[in-house]
């Protein structure tokens, strides 16, 4: 029942909401304000769409929908030498049911199909870290903040008398 749908301007409020979602937890820690809390999150969310609007401005941007429900988000950029999941989100009450799996699965169908990497950075305190592992992503690079890892298809061995065969 996962279904994907262009994001759209006028969804940019739901958007900002599951960004503030992602983050309610580590910004009450913080002991700040409510008030001081939506304006950090408002310029923090601002920033990030700017930052991935320039890095992957050929992104598919798309609402990830749980029975006709608006429930998270997923950004992939494409080009001839990998796709990049640039973000996948996902609302609290629809994490760790599989909707993240799933989605990263047809990634990577999508990548062996087409013979190349699914790249993807994550901050080495996230959550979904646990998920890039399960699913066979390896870590290439880290830089104290951010992770990147990667997902190759596992290669087709041909047996070894395969040229006897010609």
């Amino acid at each position: 029942m996962v279904e994907l749908s262009q994001a759209l301007p006028e969804q940019d409020s739901f958007l900002f909401d599951l960004y503030a979602s992602t983050r309610r937890a580590e910004l009450q820690a913080w002991g700040w304000d409510e008030q001081m809390q939506q304006q950090f999150l408002q310029m923090q969310w601002t920033a990030q769409q700017r930052s991935y609007a320039m890095q992957y401005p050929a992104a598919d941007h798309s609402l990830i929908l749980y029975r006709n429900l608006q429930v998270g988000r997923l950004l992939v950029a494409r080009s001839d030498e990998e796709i990049v999941l640039v973000d996948i989100a996902l609302l609290p009450d629809f994490q760790n049911i599989g909707i993240g799996a799933f989605l990263i699965r047809q990634l990577q169908e999508e990548a062996a199909a087409s013979a190349r990497p699914l790249r993807l950075s994550v901050l080495s305190t996230n959550p979904a870290r646990r998920l890039y592992d399960r699913t066979g992503f390896v870590q290439t690079a880290e830089n104290g903040l951010h992770i990147r890892m990667e997902w190759l298809a596992p290669q087709v061995s041909k047996p070894s008398h395969y040229n006897d065969m010609r």
